[in-house]
């Protein structure tokens, strides 16, 4: 039993750690491109994402080792960082962290040379820092569903019996817990260590994500169930655990996954029903096992009131969660084919383990009680097994923290390319959709140096293939109602690094230039 144990510990280490460098949205693009060497320092970096991200902290490590100061904007779905313009010759690294849609940091780094490659290197929080995520995550859903579940069993069902220094230490867990989480989710974002905790920032970023308001919400839950056991069992008991029921899935519904998945009329719901069946399942285990162990009849009729509740409660648990599995995969061979799905199908096989020693304590060992309270003991051990279980499903959860699910890879795949050509006096924000060999779309978004939009009387677009033979052919572009200029079903026959140049006639006598490459999938 111990090698089984430490057998499923390290494999949940291992998914932690090997998650560890995905998140929820993805890098789709960037310019110049990882890894490359231009010949010319560039103006900016251009890193484009498949959703809206929100700028946190972006370092610049120049070729010398030094850190130098950059200025980042937020363009649509990609994050701009104009470059000094003393750049030595040597290998840059762009390190950044930024807060996806979902409220979680995404961080990576950026490497490309000028010239020549050199030796260079950026730093990050390692492992250690998210097995402490995942362990802070753990200690969150103890508290939420063991902790408020327990509360609201003891209010409902076991009216008060059973269970007390479960109820009341998986509270205490799940506040530190979600408290720690609040901090670490805030170093995760600013990329910064443990002693970062002991100041002011980390907290508050952490809170500008929807993870803050999440975890904030958790925390009033597990207050409120804690007043709701200390008081007595009655009316006011009922109304507070009620609200702290509700207060474990608005808590699960507005961070995480869901907080992007459409439609959010579906999602949002189903993970609040998700969430309080979880709760209402899980915080009736160790009460159970109270008063099975007293062997005493006070423990028939809360077996049977809790039976006759759970049948339903597990039903809608089961649509519910599959409801989502089919979102958040979009298709079958998602399963075996991303981390997520792996995952996924680990907590199958537990739920289903679960779902069986459930069926068996409905129909065959309750009963079996209520013939004889005195044989309570195979009942006790088939409770014990679901905490076992349980444990299990929530560390395999927890890793979903750090693994983007298949939704959003292929919304990653398919986003188009969006491209930023930056001069001294003028900008370009492209989008070339879908970005890959066929007829494509063209939005070309134009700006000043300052980033106001730029007044154009008309714009050319001038596209050409070098390095295939293709020479240049123009197309003029349409003013559309969003202030954009559009060109709508241009031909990219081959696959590619084409150049564009557009030109923007300002006035008669004025026309701007912008000269740029992108690659075509």
């Amino acid at each position: 039993m111990l090698r089984v144990i430490a057998a499923v510990a390290a494999l949940l280490v291992a998914l932690c750690l090997a998650t560890g460098a995905l998140a929820h949205a993805s890098l789709v693009a960037a310019e110049p491109a990882d890894g490359s060497v231009v010949a010319e320092a560039p103006k900016t970096v251009q890193l484009q994402f498949n959703e809206s991200v929100t700028p946190a902290v972006v370092n610049l490590i120049d070729a010398a080792g030094k850190t130098r100061a950059v200025t980042v904007r937020a363009v649509d779905q990609s994050v701009v960082i104009v470059l000094p313009d003393d750049l030595p010759r040597g290998t840059q690294v762009v390190s950044y962290r930024v807060v996806s849609q979902d409220g979680h940091p995404v961080g990576g780094s950026l490497v490309f040379s000028i010239g020549v490659v050199t030796s260079s290197a950026a730093k990050s929080n390692g492992g250690a820092f998210a097995i402490l995520i995942w362990l802070a995550r753990i200690g969150v859903y103890v508290g939420l569903f063991a902790g408020v579940g327990g509360a609201f069993f003891a209010a409902w069902i076991g009216q008060g019996s059973g269970g007390a220094r479960v109820i009341t230490g998986a509270l205490a867990v799940g506040v530190a817990s979600a408290v720690a989480s609040l901090g670490l989710q805030g170093l995760d974002l600013l990329d910064r260590p443990l002693g970062g905790l002991a100041t002011s920032a980390p907290w508050s970023s952490a809170l500008g994500t929807s993870l803050g308001p999440s975890l904030l919400i958790a925390i009033a839950s597990m207050v409120i169930a804690w007043f709701a056991w200390r008081s007595p069992a009655g009316t006011t008991a009922r109304v507070l655990t009620v609200l702290a029921m509700a207060g474990v899935g608005l808590s699960l519904a507005t961070s995480g996954h869901t907080a992007t998945a459409s439609p959010r009329s579906l999602t949002a719901p189903a993970m609040f029903v998700h969430g309080v069946a979880i709760a209402f399942w899980v915080g009736a285990l160790a009460p159970l096992v109270v008063l099975a162990r007293q062997s005493t009849g006070a423990v028939v009729p809360v077996l049977q009131r809790f039976a006759r509740l759970a049948v339903p409660v597990v039903g809608l648990l089961v649509l519910s969660g599959l409801g989502l599995a089919i979102i958040q995969l979009e298709r079958v061979g998602a399963l075996i084919e991303t981390r997520y799905g792996v995952i996924l199908l680990v907590k199958l096989k537990l739920v289903a383990v679960l779902l069986g020693l459930a069926a068996l304590n409905r129909y065959r060992l309750t009963p079996a009680v209520a013939a004889d309270p005195q044989k309570t003991r195979p009942l006790i051990g088939s409770i014990l097994i679901e905490c076992v279980v349980v444990v299990g499903i929530l560390a395999v959860v927890a890793t979903w923290r750090f693994t983007p699910p298949p939704r959003v890879l292929s919304a990653a795949a398919q986003a188009p390319l969006a491209i930023h050509i930056h001069t001294e006096s003028a900008m370009a924000q492209v989008s070339i959709s879908p970005g890959k060999v066929g007829s494509d779309d063209f939005v070309l978004q134009l700006l000043t140096g300052d980033f106001a939009a730029l007044s154009a009387k008309e714009a050319t677009l001038t596209l050409s293939l070098p390095e295939r033979g293709i020479e240049p052919f123009e197309r003029q572009a349409t003013r559309g109602r969003d202030g954009s200029w559009h060109v709508r079903g241009v031909p990219l026959p081959l696959a590619g690094r084409w150049h564009m140049r557009i030109d923007a006639l300002v006035t008669d006598f004025e026309k701007v230039t912008l000269e740029g490459d992108f690659d075509v999938r």
